[in-house]
């Protein structure tokens, strides 16, 4: 697999909270440069990126971020400010609390409500498996699935593990055929993202792979 064909599935991301717009730039500079699917950034930064690449660049933002309990009503204005400055593809924290309670069907339903929102716009529901069962994995592929969102992925990157294959096998086994899989968190090297494109994954959630794919040691997310 080419470096390219690598890049173009994933999501250059920049969520520190301490990060400059200096940061941002490079991030979105390199993100126009080497072609990635998107850049992944803090929504304080989305009009500005907009103002600036206007179509050179496809925004990702994140809701919810990186706790998972807000208000469906605090996620869905999140949504609709997001989509109003300029991003395309929303990536929402699943209300871990209501998973870990079993309130699937009110997590499917605020899935399903923020889809809604979305309309055409891409919508990626954050799971964090580092703190599911199996059986909770399995029972959040199905809401994800019966509300209609784009994909499924793993992790914030700020929870105590990231992306394994593990998932990637569980989640390919129990989503329905319309939904897709973005392995994020602790992707590190070359290796790692061809793995997990490998496994069935459409995208991959890191900041390392532009410097990584040039030989340079991972950074941060």
């Amino acid at each position: 697999m080419t470096n390219e064909e690598m890049l173009c599935h994933v999501d250059h991301t920049q969520l520190k909270p301490f990060a400059i717009w200096e940061d941002i730039e490079k991030l979105c500079e390199e993100a126009i440069t080497y072609q990635t699917a998107s850049v992944c950034v803090p929504p304080a930064y989305i009009k500005r990126i907009a103002d600036k690449y206007k179509d050179k660049i496809n925004i990702c933002t994140v809701v919810g971020f990186p706790l998972g309990y807000s208000v469906t009503a605090a996620k869905v204005t999140e949504v609709r400010e997001a989509l109003k400055d300029g991003a395309n593809e929303i990536d929402m924290v699943v209300n871990i609390s209501d998973v870990k309670n079993h309130l699937f069907d009110k997590v499917e339903e605020e899935i399903r409500t923020l889809k809604e929102v979305c309309g055409e716009h891409i919508l990626k529901v954050i799971v964090e498996t580092c703190f599911l069962t199996e059986e909770e994995k399995i029972a959040v592929c199905k809401a994800v699935t019966d509300a209609g969102a784009d994909y499924i992925k793993t992790s914030t990157g700020f929870g105590t593990g990231g992306a394994r294959m593990e998932d990637i096998v569980l989640f390919k086994e129990n989503i329905g055929p319309h939904v897709k899989i973005k392995a994020a968190g602790g992707v590190k090297t070359k290796e790692d993202i061809e793995a997990f494109l490998g496994a069935g994954c459409d995208r991959i959630g890191t900041s390392s792979a532009v410097g990584i794919l040039n030989g340079e040691a991972a950074q941060g997310y």
